[in-house]
């Protein structure tokens, strides 16, 4: 596997080998002795998994300490527009976000850590999205950022009459009044 650094510190781009024949493909896409040898020393706990359609904005969503999450995401079918705001207070690219798109073509894996809101739009028809999480999901301490904060100018690569966001995405605060504790 190769692991990509973005611009912002610690959000990871990680591309397994794809071993392609004329059946389709294997790859392995999680390995935890191999994460472990690449530096990436996570215990992830719960796996989840989302179905959504064309259009479809999730996010932003995070957790706040002692329950936030480090999450590992994929596309396992179709495409996504993967993004992730960094919310620690004494990082140099606190308030910037970072995006990537992950398919079921590219295989590649996007490694958020905590201290980080996570969102995605599904470029395609449809997309089966996975996550794998090092903390487990605690309504309590969930928080969220306005999906479309103008502070942020998030480009969620969809035009803002195809988008499709659920009620409870539509009320998070903007990314200034939003509680953050990283």
């Amino acid at each position: 596997m190769e692991i990509i650094k973005t611009p912002i510190a610690d959000l990871l781009i990680i591309k397994p080998r794809v071993f392609d024949d004329p059946r389709g493909y294997f790859c392995e896409t999680y390995n935890a002795e191999r994460y472990r040898e690449a530096g990436i020393n996570l215990d992830f706990c719960q796996d989840n998994q989302s179905k959504s359609s064309y259009g479809v904005i999730r996010g932003l969503h995070y957790q706040l300490n002692p329950q936030s999450q480090s999450k590992l995401v994929s596309a396992a079918q179709g495409s996504v527009w993967d993004v992730a705001v960094d919310l620690r207070a004494g990082s140099s690219t606190f308030g910037q976000w970072f995006g990537v798109e992950l398919s079921e073509e590219n295989h590649l894996q996007f490694l958020i850590p905590q201290g980080f809101a996570h969102g995605f739009s599904v470029l395609s028809e449809t997309a089966l999205f996975t996550y794998k999480c090092d903390n487990f999901y605690s309504p309590t301490l969930e928080r969220g950022i306005l999906y479309n904060d103008l502070d942020l100018a998030i480009d969620w690569k969809i035009p803002a009459d195809k988008a499709v966001i659920s009620e409870k995405d539509t009320k998070h605060p903007l990314f200034r009044n939003a509680e953050k504790n990283f």
